[in-house]
């Protein structure tokens, strides 16, 4: 794999001095969470993809869920005290957080939102994520993501 260039999430994991590895794929075919857990030989459990979603209130939420796995809306809803929430549409993503589909990172959206990081994250010294665009991921513990990011871990996967 090449060396990345940075992305706006690694120059704010820098200025916080929170330590991290990235790894860039864009080389590669993949597009699914699945896939780049694969390309980077990683373990699926602990690859995590950044939804965004819009509650029964009209506040967005962010959630990060291993890519194995769903979101639970009925649990996710609990954990942010709606009533429900449904995922926001693909064209609302840009425009709501600055990043596109599949370049989604929790670090960096144009709005601080509640964000809830499922709970399986503690079972690894650090877990991977979207870097901010397609084609970049980020490893960063979980404990040290405390620095630039304000999270809760729940139980929010089926």
């Amino acid at each position: 794999m090449s060396k990345c260039e940075k992305t706006n999430v690694m120059r704010i994991l820098e200025q916080k001095h929170v330590p991290y590895q990235s790894y860039y794929y864009g080389d590669s075919d993949a597009v699914g969470g699945l896939e780049v857990a694969s390309v980077l030989n990683e373990d699926p459990e602990q690859v995590f993809k950044t939804l965004v979603t819009v509650g029964a209130s009209r506040e967005h939420y962010v959630f990060l869920v291993p890519v194995n796995k769903e979101l639970d809306l009925k649990k996710a809803a609990r954990a942010v005290n709606e009533k429900s929430i449904s995922m926001i549409k693909s064209k609302e993503l840009l425009p709501l957080t600055g990043y596109i589909h599949g370049g989604c990172s929790p670090i960096g959206m144009k709005k601080v939102f509640t964000t809830v990081i499922d709970e399986s994250a503690i079972l690894f010294d650090s877990i991977f994520f979207s870097g901010g665009r397609i084609g970049y991921q980020v490893e960063v513990s979980v404990e040290e993501l405390k620095k630039v990011l304000e999270y809760t871990l729940q139980d929010i996967v089926i």
